[in-house]
C-alpha cells in the first residue's frame, strides 16, 4: 500500500482529485474515486486479473456455463486509477437490482439524504361530536414505505384530533401506496382496514406488536367506501402532513431488501427511469451508451448495464455521500455488520459494502471492498445463466480468493463504517412524523 502511494502513480492520481493526501489516511485516500473511465495504469500485479480467469474456467468446469457464454459474463475489478480486471468490462449486460444503484444515486443527488416526502390527509366537512361531516382525502407524495405502522399511527393521531368516524367516503389521490401496494384501491383498502382495530387481521396484529409499548389502537370508522380520485376535491380541510422516513433511512431500507417497488417509486419522483439512466450517466462519467434501463428497479433482462458503470455508479455515489458526512455503508449491506437481507447466507469478506441482484437467469454482485494491498476495491460481477445459487456461491469464492491475496486491513477504514445513529431505523409508526395543521 505504502508503496502504490511512494510511486508517484496515485499521488498524480490523487492530484487530478483535488485531495490532499498529508490530511487523509491511506485507506481513506483510496476512496476518493474518480471516474473508472479515467484508468491510468493496468495493475502491474496480475494477479486480479489471474483470478478472474480462474473464477471464469470454474463457471465452465462446474457446468454454470458453456464455454462459448463466456461474454455473457462480465467483470470489472478496479483500484483507484489501477484496472485489476476486466471481462467484457463496457459491454452492458442484464444487470437485475444492481439498477437500484443507478436509481439511488439519481435519488440521493436529486433529493438528498434528509428528504421528507409528504402523505396530506385532508376532510371535505367538519367535525361534528367526534363524527367527520364527509370524505377523508388521503393525497400521497410518493412515500415508498408507508406501511402498517405509518397507518396506526395516523389513525392516532386523528384519534387525538377527535375524529372518530367518517360520515363520507375514504378518497385515495396523488400517488398512494402502502405496504408496497401501488395500485390506489388496494391501498386504500389496507389503510382503511388499519384505522380501525377492529377489523385488523394477523398481519396487522404483527406489526402492531413491534411498536412501542403502550401504543395506542386507533378507532377510525370510515362508514363509506374506498375511492379513487386521480383530480384534487375542493374545499377541503388540511387536517395532517404526514412526513415520510428521511430519504438515507429509505434508500438503504429499499437496497437491504432490494424491495422492487421502492424503487419504482423513487424512480417515478426523480421524473422516471430515462432520467434515472440519462442522471446516473452523466454523474457518474460514463457514455450513455452502457446503461440502459427500462425501469428503476431491475426487473427484467432489459435492464443492462456494463460492469464499468457499475462500479462509476458506486464511486459516484460514495463521492456524493461523503459530501453529506455520509458513506455507502449508510445506503448499502455491510458484510459481518448487516445481518438481514440479501446478505443472508452469504460468504462475503467482511467489512465489503454489496448490492446483490437476481432474475431467474441473471446473478449480479456489487460493491467495495477494503483490502491491506489495494486499498478500497471496487468491483461487478454480472452472470447470465440458469442458476443463480451457483452463480452466488462462485462470486463469494472469487471475492474471498481475491482478499486472500491482498489481505484484509487491520482495521476497517472510517469511509466504509456505517454511522450507526445514522443506521439505526426508528420506529416508523411514532407519532412526531404526523403534523397536525386543523383542529375543529
Amino acid at each position: 500500500m505504502l508503496e502504490l502511494l511512494g510511486s508517484g502513480l496515485v499521488t498524480l492520481w490523487l492530484q487530478k482529485a483535488g485531495i490532499q493526501i498529508n490530511y487523509l489516511d491511506a485507506l481513506d485516500a483510496l476512496a476518493w474515486q474518480i471516474s473508472p473511465s479515467l484508468v491510468l495504469a493496468s495493475d502491474p500485479n496480475p494477479s486480479g486479473n489471474t483470478t478472474v480467469q480462474e473464477y471464469l474456467q470454474k463457471l465452465i468446469t462446474s457446468k454454470l456455463i458453456a464455454q462459448n457464454l463466456k461474454e455473457n459474463q462480465g467483470i470489472w475489478i478496479q483500484s483507484g486509477p489501477m484496472l485489476m480486471a476486466n471481462h467484457q468490462g463496457t459491454t452492458p449486460l442484464p444487470a437485475a437490482s444492481l439498477t437500484k444503484i443507478a436509481t439511488s444515486l439519481v435519488a440521493f443527488k436529486t433529493w438528498g439524504p434528509d428528504h421528507q416526502f409528504e402523505t396530506l390527509v385532508s376532510a371535505t366537512g367538519p367535525v361534528v361530536n367526534g363524527v367527520l361531516q364527509g370524505d377523508l382525502i388521503i393525497t400521497g407524495g410518493g412515500d415508498p414505505m408507508f406501511v402498517w405502522e405509518e397507518a396506526i399511527a395516523l389513525g392516532n393521531t386523528l384519534n387525538q384530533m377527535g375524529i372518530k368516524q367518517v360520515k363520507g367516503n375514504l378518497v385515495i389521490s396523488g400517488n398512494f401506496a402502502m405496504n408496497f401496494q401501488r395500485y390506489p384501491f388496494l391501498a386504500g383498502q389496507m389503510l382503511k382496514q388499519a384505522l380501525n382495530y377492529a377489523k385488523w387481521n394477523r398481519s396487522v396484529i404483527f406489526h402492531y406488536s413491534t411498536m412501542p409499548k403502550g401504543t395506542p389502537k386507533p378507532q377510525v370508522i370510515i362508514a363509506g367506501t374506498v375511492k379513487v380520485d386521480l383530480q384534487s376535491t375542493p374545499q377541503q380541510n388540511l387536517l395532517v402532513r404526514h412526513r415520510s422516513l428521511p430519504l438515507q433511512q429509505l434508500i438503504k431500507e429499499m437496497n437491504v431488501f432490494s424491495n422492487n417497488d421502492m424503487a419504482e417509486m423513487l424512480a417515478e419522483s426523480v421524473g422516471g427511469f430515462s432520467v434515472v439512466q440519462s442522471t446516473a450517466a452523466n454523474i457518474a462519467g460514463v457514455p450513455q451508451s452502457e446503461i440502459q434501463l427500462i425501469n428503476g428497479s431491475g426487473l427484467g433482462p432489459e435492464n443492462r448495464i456494463s460492469p464499468r458503470a457499475i462500479c462509476a455508479m458506486f464511486m459516484a455515489l460514495e463521492r456524493e455521500a461523503v459530501a453529506h458526512q455520509m458513506n455507502l455503508a449508510d445506503l448499502f449491506l455491510t458484510s459481518g455488520l448487516d445481518h438481514r437481507g440479501t446478505i443472508h447466507r452469504r460468504h462475503i469478506p467482511v467489512a465489503t459494502v454489496i448490492k446483490t441482484g437476481t432474475l431467474h437467469d441473471v446473478s449480479s454482485l456489487a460493491g467495495v471492498m477494503p483490502t491491506r494491498d489495494r486499498g478500497l476495491v471496487w468491483f461487478a460481477i454480472l452472470n447470465r445463466g440458469t442458476n443463480p445459487a451457483g452463480f452466488r456461491s462462485e462470486q463469494d469464492k472469487l471475492l474471498q480468493n481475491l482478499i486472500k491475496q491482498l489481505q484484509l486491513p487491520q482495521v476497517v477504514p472510517s469511509i466504509l463504517t456505517p454511522h450507526l445513529a445514522m443506521n439505526s431505523l426508528p420506529q416508523i409508526g411514532v407519532d412526531s412524523r404526523n403534523e397536525i395543521l386543523f383542529r375543529n
